[in-house]
Order: C-alpha cells, then structure tokens, then sequence
C-alpha cells in the first residue's frame, strides 16, 4: 500500500501526550478526548454540524432538522453541553412571556468539528488516492 511522503509526523513531538498542553491549558487531555468522544456519535455530530453551520438554534429547530423526538434531543444536547463542544442559553424574546432556550457551537465544538471529523470527510478523495493499492 503506498503511502504519501509528503505528509510528515513531528518527530519533535513529547513522549507524554499530556505534554502537548499548554501551561495554563483550559482542559485536561481527559477532557479533549471526551469532546471528541461525543462527536462520534451521529446524532451528536449532526447537533454540532448544523450548530456550526447555520448558529444558533433552537431545540424545536433542532428536533424538526433532525427529525428525532425531544427526550434523544434533550439527551445528546446534554452531552455536548457537558464536554463544552455546545451552549445553552437563554433570553426573552420582545413580546413574549418566559424564557426561551438555544444551543449554540462554541470555539471548542466548532474547531473540533470543522479540523476534525468535517477535514477527514473532505479529504477522503485525497486519503483514496493515498491508499489505493491499484496505482503503482
């Protein structure tokens, strides 16, 4: 299987993992995982996607995208929230009583889906013509 020598690993890269935190780094390695944990799976990657890619949303907007009931939504909501990929907040709207609640991509959700799984999708072309056995 021929491989691209063009794509380099950093030999200067730390024996320990947890060294390639920052000092004061707002999360752990533990934490990092996690947050691509939750994006692996799909219902909470398509939260993160269309939170990206179209901002701030609303579960009833999120339910009817998704077409998936409330309590899944709620779940994996939740999860993201949890891992610090999404936000929730609430505000009033002009005119109307109570609060009302939307979800939001952070920096964190938005660079783990754009340079992570969103970057492995695009690059599959470039992955196939890496890997493929039939071209010498």
């Amino acid at each position: 299987m021929p491989t691209d020598q063009t794509r380099t690993v950093d030999r200067n890269s730390p024996d320990d993992p947890e060294d390639l935190l920052p000092e004061k780094s707002v999360f752990d390695l533990d934490e990092y995982l996690a947050m691509h944990a939750a994006v692996g799976h799909r219902t909470r990657y398509e939260i993160l996607y269309r939170l990206v890619h179209n901002g701030e949303m609303s579960p009833k907007e999120l339910e009817k995208a998704l077409d998936i009931d409330d309590s899944t939504l709620h779940y994996h909501l939740n999860e993201l929230v949890d891992v610090g990929l999404v936000e929730k907040r609430q505000r009033t709207e002009r005119g109307q009583d109570g609060l009302y609640t939307y979800y939001r991509a952070t920096v964190f959700g938005e660079v783990t889906l754009t340079d992570g799984v969103d970057e492995l999708i695009r690059g599959e072309q470039t992955f196939e013509a890496m890997y493929d056995s039939s071209t010498k």
